[in-house]
């Protein structure tokens, strides 16, 4: 009756009503089974802030952790690298890596018109790297830390797999939700991306900048939410070629490329001394172990504010600042952000493929993250400033900093010194020297 079309695939609902015992049908020579069956009578659907569990959004967290940043005042930026290590804690350095799948988890802020006019806050990650890069792990990780998540591959996942299909249910046909639904406002883990054959990549593009999937298959017509954030991960094909546009290296469109976010390139280049590093990591055990964060013990669970976090918090701060930060840009801020996409636009160098306007949402949504991380309601130009720090190393070819490597990219030994330096050579860049909030 009314309660038909009240809910969709994917949408997180509580349903009131009746238990029955059912009799399926019967068969001579069979044993007689009963079904259990609900009568509903009530279906609410719980709004975006209720998906969270309860757990992790008391008032008395909020108090903790507003705690922890007023002990950090002075050095904010060695108390945001103390929740970033937390992040993958068993595997050693890659910084920013750790920092933008952080960011991805985070989120910026949802916009939208008063004509219906909606810009995602959602953002995607795409790890492109040579094997045994960690690029997995970051996947299962992020699978565990998000409450709604859902974790699959490439090779096991279709064009229906991934969006929606069209089954039949004896005389009628109904629509069974793909990854991409099911993870609505959440996270969608995708490994081995680049496994996905070409016609079924192009069904994600309305799903990943629209966040919808529009249906017509066996005479239904519909609209799903796949209000998601999506994390993949491939290898190159072949041997990556830094002289080559990313659009060969990867063997993906450049409307699929151009709607990421960032996209992180993890070349195993053999450095002995990086080899070194790893080495003593694994052989030491991760009791004993450090992920490159100077000397910080990998499995202390933060509770004396003294070392990297644990799981648990680091899953309460996520959901808190996800759910109750809502940053608003400043006027230097933009600043930043706006002097950077006009100098990435006036390049004659650039790749076609990322300088598009994304370019400019892209920055607004890793400003916003990086201010949620900081636990604040503001942008700062620290948090433009890093928003470009992070653009910076997944480009072919920096314009601002010098080339990143972010495989090989650890800890720094005092965070607030070296963010300083980053800064300084950013508005240096960007003609906006003595820039202040």
């Amino acid at each position: 009756g009314d309660l038909v079309d009240k809910a969709k695939s994917g949408d997180s609902v509580t349903v009131t009503g009746t238990v029955l015992l059912r009799w399926r049908a019967t068969t001579v020579g069979e044993r007689p089974d009963v079904a259990l069956a609900l009568r509903a009578s009530s279906v609410f659907v719980h709004s975006s802030d209720q998906h969270s569990s309860a757990a992790t959004l008391q008032d008395d967290n909020g108090a903790e952790f507003r705690h922890f940043w007023a002990l950090h005042a002075l050095a904010p930026m060695r108390g945001r690298d103390r929740i970033v290590a937390a992040m993958c804690p068993g595997v050693y350095g890659l910084y920013y890596v750790k920092l933008a799948v952080l960011l991805v988890l985070l989120g910026g802020v949802m916009r939208e018109d008063a004509q219906g006019m909606r810009v995602r806050g959602d953002m995607h990650l795409l790890l492109v790297g040579d094997p045994g890069t960690a690029k997995s792990q970051f996947l299962k990780f992020a699978a565990r830390l998000v409450p709604r998540s859902v974790l699959t591959t490439g090779v096991g996942s279709t064009a229906a797999g991934l969006t929606v299909t069209a089954v039949r249910d004896g005389a009628e046909w109904q629509l069974e939700a793909g990854a991409l639904v099911l993870a609505d406002r959440g996270i969608c883990c995708i490994d081995e991306f680049g496994s996905v054959r070409q016609a079924e990549k192009a069904t994600i593009l309305e799903a990943m900048e629209q966040q919808s999937i529009s249906v017509a298959k066996a005479g239904i017509v519909c609209k799903l939410n796949a209000r998601c954030s999506v994390l993949a991960a491939m290898n190159p094909r072949g041997k990556y070629d830094p002289h080559q546009d990313l659009t060969v290296n990867t063997a993906l469109s450049s409307p699929l490329l151009s709607r990421f976010d960032l996209i992180m390139v993890l070349l195993d280049t053999q450095n002995d001394e990086w080899d070194a590093r790893i080495a003593d990591f694994l052989l030491d055990g991760p009791t004993n172990a450090t992920n490159g964060t100077n000397g910080t013990n990998a499995t202390n669970d933060g509770a004396d504010d003294t070392g990297v976090w644990g799981f648990d918090r680091l899953q309460a701060y996520v959901a808190l600042a996800k759910t109750r930060i809502h940053p608003t840009a400043t006027g230097a801020s933009e600043q930043v952000l706006t002097r950077y996409y006009q100098l990435q636009r006036q390049r004659d160098s650039a790749n076609t493929a990322r300088t598009t306007i994304r370019l400019l949402e892209s920055l607004i949504r890793l400003a916003q993250a990086h201010a949620r991380l900081m636990f604040r309601s503001s942008l700062r130009v620290c948090d433009a400033v890093m928003a470009v720090v992070l653009m910076e190393s997944t480009m072919l070819s920096a314009s601002v900093l010098a080339p990143t490597d972010a495989l090989h990219s650890p800890f720094p030994e005092d965070p607030d010194a070296a963010y300083a330096l980053l800064e300084n050579q950013v508005l240096a860049q960007l003609n906006l020297d003595g820039l202040a909030d």
